[in-house]
């Protein structure tokens, strides 16, 4: 029997396979080595293969398209429904090899090495970030012990870490002192590779076209538009603009039943990254709508006027996906709309 479908379960060493035919008849569904995995698809006739969005999934999504198959990539969450009972990877490669034949099921774009490579870049920068600011959190604790306070916000730990270095001491023993000394310097470290690495993200939205279209849109830098170019690329896995902002997670929980409408918070699914940045961007727009509101779009003033500050910015944030779709889409540039 000629196998037109197949499941895919990923793994680092040992992947499950599962195929069935036409008439959805099992062929096989047995375990691989990954030294096998290539060369067992080779052999194969042009099929449709199912994997679950994990990781090296899309490597392996590229790998099995050079080969002539068919390769979709599904959400992990939607292919759970799919499993019949039990956790083992031949009962999770037939529910993906299910799964993948469904007329409604969602996928996943396969993304290009560039993309990933881009991707990188944020993850470790992201990374670095989060390092920065454990260390700032650890020098703000160990001063309090001694009565020293310093001000809020990275700025003024920052300034801190700075005067420290410029032996503007605290009075603390010697000991604490060396030890804040040490972690002063590393922060100072990861100040200077965030700072490299926000070049590097630069660079890349200025030389990419469609990161230098998404930078015209108001709120939305250089990072947020590198980051939605290596997420997406050029947005045509999504049908509009709300698919897009859904996605994200900035569109509103539904919860409606028996003709009655009930919407709740925003759903916070999807790219949690993105959402972040789209946020940030937007509150930026917003301190700049208080300081000079002539500067911004009206729609934004009235906004402000009916709405709390941070449910503006979620409403804001949304928008602005639905323009990112729409200027990656139509390959164009952002035009105001009038007032």
């Amino acid at each position: 029997m000629e196998v037109t479908t197949v499941g895919l379960d990923l793994g680092k060493d040992v992947f499950q396979v599962h195929g069935i035919s036409a008439d959805g008849t099992v062929v096989f569904n047995r375990s691989i080595r990954r030294r096998q995995l290539l060369r067992f698809f080779e052999t194969l006739p042009s099929c449709l293969v199912g994997i679950e969005a994990c990781g090296s999934a899309h490597h392996w999504a590229r790998e099995l398209s050079a080969v002539g198959h068919d390769v979709r990539l599904m959400p992990a969450v939607y292919v759970k429904p799919y499993v019949k009972r039990g956790k083992t990877d031949a009962v999770d490669a037939e529910a993906i090899c299910e799964a993948v034949t469904r007329p409604t099921m969602r996928f996943v774009a396969v993304k290009s090495k560039e993309q990933q490579a881009l991707l990188t870049m944020h993850r470790v920068r992201q990374l670095v970030v989060r390092q920065k600011t454990q260390m700032l959190n650890v020098i703000r604790g160990l001063l309090r012990e001694f009565g020293h306070v310093i001000g809020n916000g990275p700025v003024a730990a920052m300034r801190f870490v700075k005067a420290f270095q410029a032996d503007d001491w605290p009075d603390i023993p010697d000991v604490a002192r060396s030890m804040l000394k040490t972690l002063c310097d590393q922060v100072v470290d990861l100040d200077d590779r965030v700072t490299f690495y926000d070049k590097l993200i630069e660079y890349h939205s200025r030389i990419d076209e469609r990161a230098k279209r998404i930078r015209t849109v108001p709120g939305v830098g250089p990072i947020t538009a590198s980051a939605i170019v290596a997420t997406i690329g050029d947005g045509k896995q999504f049908k509009n603009g709300r698919e897009f902002a859904a996605w994200l997670g900035l569109t509103p929980l539904n919860r409606s039943s028996g003709g009655k409408e009930r919407l709740g918070r925003i759903s916070k699914k999807g790219d949690r990254y993105i959402r972040r940045l789209l946020v940030i961007g937007m509150t930026s727009q917003v301190q700049r709508a208080r300081g000079y509101p002539e500067r911004v779009h009206p729609w934004i003033m009235q906004l402000l006027e009916r709405k709390p500050m941070r449910l503006a910015t979620i409403a804001m944030a949304n928008k602005t996906a639905r323009i990112i779709w729409a200027i990656l889409t139509k390959e164009t540039y952002y035009r105001q709309s009038a007032a």
